[in-house]
């Protein structure tokens, strides 16, 4: 067995899923698995680490998608960088709380069409779409309206932990040592 393979199943075990690097499909599905292996296996509380500066909306939402049909709490931890869409993945879950040194960055997925003029008209619209889903789950959970979130995330706007507690991302800022 690997070192890398004896860590997940040491992370497994203690019902803790890491989710690293940009949240792309195949990070969000292996994430989504395990979230939905560990639920099935009993209801203890299940922890989600992020560390993802960035990726896919339509990633983020699969894993939105997986934490509202869990039955165990899902708690996650901030750590790194988090922005882009896996914002929605820190919101999605039941307690979320961030290391000190945090940083969240407000931002809007990045894109690209390729087709016939109607293709890309189509799937500009659908990404739209997308992202007022985005603004919309975020405003339930932050309790601020949804153009201010937008206006935010369009302008790129940076958070440290303190700041993302007081903009109602995150429940906690955890404490050193």
């Amino acid at each position: 067995m690997s070192l890398g393979s004896w860590l997940q199943a040491q992370l497994f075990e203690r019902r803790i899923v890491l989710v690293s690097g940009r949240l792309d499909t195949d990070a969000a599905a292996r994430a989504a698995a395990a979230l939905l292996t560990l639920d099935a296996s009993e209801n203890r509380p299940i922890e989600l680490h992020l560390d993802s500066p960035g990726g896919a909306l339509g990633a983020a939402f699969v894993l939105v998608g997986t934490a509202d049909t869990l039955r165990s709490e899902l708690r996650v931890l901030c750590r790194g960088q988090v922005g882009g869409p896996a914002i929605a993945v820190v919101t999605a879950a039941d307690h979320r709380a961030a290391a000190p040194h945090v940083r969240f960055h407000l931002s809007q997925p990045t894109a690209r069409f390729t087709g016939t003029p109607e293709e890309i008209a189509a799937q500009s619209r659908h990404q739209q779409d997308l992202l007022w889903r985005l603004y919309g789950h975020l405003a339930r959970r932050t309790g601020r309206p949804a153009e201010e979130i937008a206006e935010h995330m369009r302008r790129g706007r940076y958070l440290d932990a303190r700041e993302a507690l007081d903009y109602g991302l995150i429940d906690e800022i955890t404490s050193g040592r």
